[in-house]
């Protein structure tokens, strides 16, 4: 089944590969620290962003016109996905969507710990080029970090779509991180087929934010992205690049092919102040 839908890993691979070199040495260059602070800020952002957009289009109604349509994804499918203890609802006459978390932490399938609410309002069927989905979080937590800031997805046709992010927050008690962003998702393989596992996207984009500690950044995707859904493929990028510079125009760049040969792996590579070390993504 094809869904016009953000997928988790997208951006979860910045995220995990940046908390990993957080244990790393610094060098005790304080322009390092911010380097790594703004990229593990945006990489947070991003993977949450990700995953509530698989989540809203996965539970997006199969006729739009009809408030107790069945869901795009078939019922395993969502289950593996949304947890039992939330409740989906859909209006018809308004066009939402509504994923409720509840009031106290409900724990996913992958162990993701939400509360509040997800709202969706869908322009017409998704399925459509040139249709909208607004997403508004309404008191949402993830992890117990509350997150802001109205989402934008477009079809583009084929497959591919853009994702548009205006002045969103992370808010955490080490501080609030907020971040806007542009993404577009181009579907290179995997069109008319019943699975995703055939599925490759190539990814592009920009965002720009200021980090829990006050520094402002940019983060440019400077190769695009490479994912592919194949067994064994699915949780990292196989190629790509993305560079996040800081108020010092001091800049970190992120490698997801460090061999150059597209390998389905957890090695990557990060340069910065001329440096340049293997990592593993968690």
């Amino acid at each position: 089944m094809k869904m016009f839908t953000l997928r988790p890993a997208y951006m979860a691979t910045i995220a995990s590969g940046m908390l990993l070199l957080a244990s790393c040495d610094k060098s005790q260059d304080p322009t390092a620290i911010e380097s790594l602070t703004s990229a593990e800020d945006s990489g947070v952002a991003e993977d949450t962003n990700a995953s509530a957009s698989d989540l809203l289009n996965a539970a997006a109604p199969q006729d739009a016109t009809q408030s107790g349509s069945t869901t795009v994804a078939s019922a395993a499918d969502l289950a593996r996905l949304l947890s039992g203890c939330a409740t989906r609802t859909y209006d018809a006459a308004t066009k939402t969507l509504t994923l409720d978390f509840g009031l106290t932490n409900c724990i996913g399938p992958n162990g993701v710990a939400r509360r509040g609410k997800l709202v969706a309002v869908f322009s017409g069927p998704y399925r459509q080029t040139g249709a909208v989905i607004t997403v508004t979080p309404v008191e949402y937590f993830v992890n117990d970090k509350q997150h802001t800031g109205t989402r934008v997805l477009t079809n583009l046709g084929n497959g591919s779509y853009s994702v548009s992010v205006a002045q969103a927050s992370v808010i955490t008690s080490e501080g609030t991180h907020t971040w806007s962003a542009q993404r577009q998702y181009t579907r290179t393989a995997g069109f008319g087929t019943p699975t995703i596992l055939d599925d490759k996207y190539s990814v592009t984009g920009s965002a720009t934010g200021t980090n829990r500690q006050g520094i402002t950044y940019s983060a440019k995707i400077e190769q695009p992205l490479l994912k592919e859904f194949a067994i064994g493929c699915a949780r990292h990028f196989v190629a790509g690049t993305v560079s996040v510079t800081n108020s010092q125009q001091k800049t970190m760049l992120l490698n997801y092919d460090p061999t150059g040969t597209q390998s389905c792996d957890n090695i990557a590579s990060v340069t910065i102040n001329g440096r340049t070390r293997t990592i593993r993504l968690r």
